[in-house]
């Protein structure tokens, strides 16, 4: 049985739904597997600030490449709210060229598509040779536009997730594995 632990907030559990462990053999995992697909090429990763920076660090330690940049965009949709408000705000821009340049965004969550929609269209006017997507956590079941990542990482339960650098109101960042916040906030709910 998972994990339950005390939040700092009282009447919320985080009960552990990916440890620690499986986290650090699936990145290992997708780390080979990325590396095997862009053998011998240059390749920008594009990090999404501000919840795929933990993921980031750890997936390009796996990377068994010559040739990786790096560079991060920062978008926002959630404000201090429990649901995306649906629109998308770029808070951080890109610092270095994307034109011609095989592209993985890293994300941490693919969640309804939205917000990947937005950010595909802002990185396809950039004109990168490729443009590819890695997320840590795939939950398909709010999927509301037809967006497939490239690579996943896990595919989750349409449960509240925080920890491994997924936040609720810039909370929780710091654990070490993803875990569910119950009950889940309330839509709208400020902390």
């Amino acid at each position: 049985m998972p994990a339950i632990v005390d939040d700092p907030k009282p009447g919320r559990d985080l009960e552990i739904l990916v440890d620690a462990e499986r986290i650090a053999r699936r990145v290992r995992d997708l780390g080979a597997e990325i590396s095997d697909d862009y053998r011998g090429k240059p390749l920008r990763l594009v990090g999404i600030l501000m919840g795929a920076w933990v993921f980031l660090a750890d997936l390009i330690r796996q990377l068994d490449l010559d040739n990786v940049s790096v560079d991060f965009l920062g978008l926002a949709s959630y404000g201090g709210a429990a649901q995306s408000s649906g629109e998308v705000r770029i808070t951080k821009d890109l610092d270095l060229s994307l034109e011609g340049m095989d592209v993985l965004v890293v994300e941490d969550i693919l969640d309804t598509g939205e917000t990947f929609h937005y950010l595909r269209g802002v990185l396809e006017a950039h004109k990168p040779k490729s443009l590819r997507l890695v997320t840590l956590l795939d939950k398909a079941a709010r999927r509301t536009r037809p967006i497939r990542a490239d690579y996943v990482g896990f595919t989750i339960p349409n449960s509240f997730v925080v920890g491994y650098g997924l936040d609720y109101a810039q909370n929780y960042r710091q654990l070490p594995d993803v875990r569910i916040l119950s009950p889940a906030p309330n839509l709208g709910e400020r902390p």
